[in-house]
């Protein structure tokens, strides 16, 4: 993987890859960004939909003829979006990431069916370079800050007891989780810091090569209440890693141990409650989740990737009983 920081440094890399046609794709927010060149409009698709809907992706398919890259810039969902076109196109993905989701790491992506309440997992998607831009994080609006840095902070704790952890990927969970746990309040007090934007996006930065070990239940919870009900990943993060710390702190004790010392010592789940308090996210029936469709819920989340590799088995039941306590 390529990465760099500054958004001068596009070009090179662009450059450096061979790519003089890319597609860019974006939110409509990103859709006139100056990116230190110029793309003509048929170059840029603004169609991405929450969640990486498919009709976005579907879209974005349809506007990739000529192209000879994707250029992805915003969260995790422009990011998605673009590789699920890489996957169906097999052409190279370079992210500008403007969230700290981390999805830029992974080729693996999810992409939701909005008329049926679901949300895909899809894989092979060509995933070749960053670059990274903090200047692009300052008007982030707070909950999603908060949210999708609680979801970089996900991405650490389960990444230390993740199926295919290694001193690589501890080294990054830790760097990750001590950046994002000491950052994140100063970012939620002054919003424009940049350079307290920077050392937050440095975290997510290696919380996203972290993910490498894999993801575990709390994931799979997110996701699937994100795709049952459209909710904000981040925000789904930040109130599910709480329950599934505790459900896997039998089986993952020394993990959990340096996850707390990675956050500055202290206990673990209590700060990861603290930092989910900056963005004002409680129980899911703040989320206006129904309590009596939990069951469906985590029958969903008990099929997914992260919930079959969870170091401590993580059957339906045993889920609905950690949504409960959740809620």
């Amino acid at each position: 993987m390529i990465v760099r920081w500054g958004i001068d440094q596009l070009p090179a890399v662009l450059g450096e890859l061979e790519v003089e046609r890319p597609l860019l794709v974006a939110s409509r927010r990103f859709a006139d960004i100056d990116l230190q060149f110029q793309l003509p409009p048929e170059q840029r698709f603004a169609g991405v939909r929450p969640h990486a809907d498919v009709e976005g992706v579907q879209a974005a398919i349809e506007a990739v003829a000529g192209a000879d890259g994707l250029l992805a810039v915003g969260g995790g969902s422009a990011i998605d979006t673009a590789k699920a076109v890489s996957a169906e196109t097999a052409l190279p993905v370079i992210s500008v990431p403007t969230t700290y989701s981390g999805a830029e790491w992974t080729k693996g992506f999810g992409s939701r069916d909005s008329s049926i309440g679901e949300k895909r997992q899809g894989a092979g998607a060509r995933t070749v370079a960053i670059v990274y831009e903090p200047r692009l994080t300052l008007d982030l609006p707070h909950a999603q800050t908060c949210g999708t840095a609680l979801n970089a902070l996900a991405h650490c704790a389960e990444a230390l007891y993740g199926p295919e952890r290694s001193d690589v990927t501890d080294r990054d969970a830790v760097a990750g989780a001590g950046l994002i746990s000491s950052l994140l309040p100063e970012v939620a007090r002054r919003p424009d810091d940049l350079q307290a934007r920077s050392g937050l996006l440095e975290g997510a930065m290696h919380a996203g090569a972290a993910m490498a070990a894999g993801m575990c239940v709390g994931h799979a919870m997110a996701q699937a209440l994100g795709g049952r009900y459209g909710l904000p990943h981040g925000a789904m993060n930040a109130v599910c890693l709480p329950g599934a710390l505790r459900f896997n702190a039998p089986v993952a004790a020394e993990a959990l141990e340096r996850f707390g010392e990675a956050m500055g010592g202290g206990e673990p789940i209590r700060r990861v409650e603290e930092l989910a308090q900056l963005g004002g996210f409680a129980g899911l029936r703040e989320f206006d989740v129904p309590e009596d469709e939990l069951g469906v819920v985590a029958a969903a989340a008990a099929e997914r990737a992260g919930a079959r590799l969870n170091p401590r088995p993580a059957p339906p039941e045993a889920i609905e009983q950690i949504l409960h306590e959740l809620w």
